[in-house]
């Protein structure tokens, strides 16, 4: 089967190396439990794949579930891409620098001083957003896949 078209629950078990068996008894579900969610048959509660990710070593997971059973996700977590270490990493700094050099800080502060964002100042406010969305990606992808 197609690597796109795994079971996330089924690949993050099979690459921790662990047996149905072993797996179930360690996130204390039973076997066939784990197996309606490996064949896709029932959907685990979140507290169940919050386990699996510990136990797998797979914070990538819980993201994995959460954008699968969850469109609210997507309203508040930007789309995560999977990168190198070094990538992820350089992807930051350079997010971060450039809000440094462009006084983003500053600039919001400034027009947060009198408790709104007015007509007038909100297309500036909503580029500085999308700055601070594009750090908060490149963090959580670091987070999430590092």
């Amino acid at each position: 089967m197609p690597e796109e078209h795994r079971n996330i629950y089924k690949t993050a078990r099979r690459d921790a190396g662990y047996t149905q068996e072993a797996a179930a008894e360690m996130i204390a579900v039973s076997v066939e439990s784990l197996r309606a969610y490996e064949n896709g048959y029932r959907i685990p509660p979140n507290d169940i794949v919050e386990r699996m990710a510990h136990y797998y070593h797979t914070p990538q997971l819980a993201y994995q579930h959460l954008q699968e059973t969850n469109s609210l996700i997507l309203q508040i977590v930007p789309q995560l891409q999977e990168r190198s270490v070094l990538e992820m990493a350089v992807r930051m700094y350079l997010r971060l620098s450039q809000f440094q050099q462009a006084h983003s800080v500053e600039r919001l502060m400034a027009m947060a001083e009198d408790g709104r964002i007015d007509d007038q100042e909100r297309p500036e406010f909503e580029a500085i957003m999308d700055d601070l969305r594009e750090i908060i990606q490149s963090g959580l992808e670091l987070d999430v896949y590092a």
